[in-house]
């Protein structure tokens, strides 16, 4: 309860910050709030908004959105193992199978346990995330111009908050600056939303340089 409550509590006061970001780049109260509602990953909310913002295309921005999204189908096939829930609840809890749900889950020594943290965890943070997003569209609205206050900076500052906790192996920090390489190098020879597609080909391009190496130190010992 507590790890649960401490995680739902301090990632859910960041919706404030989607929230501005999103009026600040054209969105409505309502699509702002559809978008937490019904997308409720805040990753890929970013980058769809960022795209947006940027001019890009609302299907490129999407597949980039899509694409960061994925990596929550890999947390259902670990977590439906794990949890073992009912198949009524499970379309349910397939909702709140983020970041924080899973890693609060996964940590757990019990099944038991495992689902009081999930169930904690997704509950909190769904709740305070779309209520501080729709403080944060309505608040954006209050001030006027969020570039004015440099509200703009909100979302690139809350997603790299979010991420740089996650790269614990070389592996994983290989893949992080690659993937920043390609995004700035075709940020301005490609359209808005166009590098972050891009920047996705730094991880199998990591993995595959990994297992070669990994293939050649089996060589030189089996030698």
């Amino acid at each position: 309860m507590r790890d649960a409550l401490g995680v739902g509590v301090a990632v859910g006061l960041s919706g404030f910050a989607f929230g501005v970001t999103s009026a600040g780049a054209g969105l409505t109260v309502l699509q702002i709030c559809a978008l937490s509602l019904l997308v409720f990953t805040g990753a890929s909310q970013f980058a769809l908004v960022g795209a947006l913002a940027a001019g890009g295309n609302p299907l490129t921005a999407a597949a980039g959105a899509f694409f960061l999204g994925v990596r929550n189908a890999f947390y259902g096939l670990r977590l439906s193992q794990l949890l073992r829930l009912p198949g009524p609840v499970r379309p349910f809890a397939a909702q709140w199978v983020i970041d924080e749900t899973a890693a609060v889950a996964l940590a757990q020594p019990t099944r038991r346990s495992a689902r009081i943290g999930f169930t904690v965890t997704g509950l909190t943070l769904y709740v305070l995330w779309n209520l501080t997003t729709l403080g944060g569209a309505l608040g954006a609205e209050a001030l006027g111009d969020t570039d004015a206050w440099g509200l703009d900076a909100a979302g690139p500052a809350v997603f790299l908050a979010l991420l740089a906790p996650m790269l614990r192996t070389a592996t994983e920090r290989a893949v992080a600056g690659i993937a920043v390489v390609l995004g700035l190098g075709f940020l301005p020879v490609l359209p808005a939303g166009v590098p972050v597609l891009v920047a996705a080909l730094a991880a199998p391009a990591v993995l595959w340089l990994e297992g070669r190496r990994l293939g050649a130190r089996r060589k030189g010992t089996d030698r």
